[in-house]
């Protein structure tokens, strides 16, 4: 399972938010380090889809998919020279698969840190590009080395020769129009602004209704590079705690629909390249994970192993069209089921019921 890694500096609520998507219980206080120690959970992803599918099945299970959450020990400036718990915030962070930064905005005297939004992601930028650069200049040196004796590891040194003049420049890797090859180039080396980039501005309870002067700006700053969301994360955790009668009512009370975690949990899914399949029976009703772009014998594999090796064909309608018809026989008898075979690349939403023989 791929993970997003939750970073922001000290009091930001990082902690505050893993806890409320993965229902953890992290240590939270109003001092800076309380987590020093990286902690993991497994939040899940809400679907709709999945919700109206086990309704018509009647199904009586339903598995929704999951994403991997892990919150590091706090960065401060100078993380990237060891200040704070630099060393092992750093440690964390390259481990993971993409990342969440999660950027103050609210006001609070009882708990220390600014609250300008632009100015921590300005922080943990630059202390990423520190790091990378780093981090980039010292396997430079030694791809250069070896290259003298294999010629195949020209591209790896192209690439880290591409970034560090990018790191160089002040601007994180995500940031950067950096060609395909040499990007592919790069993975290997775990770079940590080469990650792709979720930011979570994190709001007061009074700015919630108002956010968009308080969110824009940030959008604005990262443009195409990360997509931006604006959350009460102590709102949020306090009507994760409800039951979901009151959690409704306090959310659309607000004016907040199903609330912001949802919207976090599937917007990190996303993030990881993740997507999703479905099957659907009165038994079970279940949101399967695969690699976007992944064809149908792999999609079956994710079920078990022996569909993928004795994959014949893949039955397949769309979610809506299929509760638009009411079942699965239903739509067998019009007709309306595709019979895909392994050159199918599966989409997200798609209704899924495999044939193999082992």
């Amino acid at each position: 399972m791929e993970r997003l890694g939750i970073v922001g500096l000290p009091n930001s609520g990082k902690s505050s938010l893993f806890n409320a998507v993965t229902e953890a219980s992290v240590a939270v206080a109003p001092h800076p380090f309380t987590t020093t120690e990286t902690n993991t959970g497994v939040a899940q992803v809400p679907d709709h889809r999945l919700l109206a599918l086990s309704e018509m099945s009647k199904s009586k299970k339903r598995v929704h998919a999951t994403v991997e959450l892990v919150d590091v020990a706090g960065l401060a400036a100078g993380s990237s020279a060891g200040e704070g718990l630099g060393n092992r915030f750093l440690a964390g962070l390259r481990e993971v698969d993409a990342l969440c930064f999660v950027l103050r905005a609210f006001e609070d005297v009882n708990v220390s840190g600014g609250h300008d939004p632009l100015e921590d992601l300005n922080v943990l930028e630059l202390e990423l590009v520190l790091a990378d650069a780093d981090s980039a200049e010292s396997q430079l040196t030694r791809r250069r080395k070896a290259a003298r004796s294999d010629r195949s590891l020209a591209g790896e040194v192209a690439a880290l020769e591409a970034a560090l003049e990018v790191l160089q420049a002040g601007t994180p890797l995500y940031r950067a129009r950096l060609e395909p090859e040499l990007r592919a180039a790069l993975r290997s080396f775990f770079l940590l602004t080469d990650k792709p980039v979720l930011a979570v501005v994190n709001l007061g309870e009074d700015q919630v209704v108002d956010a968009d002067p308080v969110v824009k700006p940030v959008a604005d700053e990262l443009g195409a590079a990360a997509e931006v969301l604006g959350v009460s994360v102590k709102l949020e955790a306090e009507a994760a705690h409800l039951d979901p009668g009151e959690r409704t009512e306090l959310l659309e009370g607000l004016g907040l629909g199903e609330g912001a975690l949802p919207r976090v949990s599937r917007a990190a899914y996303h993030l990881l390249g993740r997507r999703t399949f479905l099957t659907t029976g009165d038994k079970e009703s279940r949101a399967w994970t695969f690699r976007a772009g992944a064809k149908a014998p792999e999609c079956a594999g994710v079920i078990h192993s022996d569909l993928q090796r004795g994959f014949i064909r893949a039955e397949v309608i769309r979610w809506d069209e299929l509760l638009s018809l009411g079942s699965w026989a239903a739509a067998k008898a019009v007709g309306r089921l595709r019979v895909e075979g392994k050159d199918y690349e599966v989409v997200d939403g798609d209704v899924l019921e495999i044939r193999f023989n082992v």
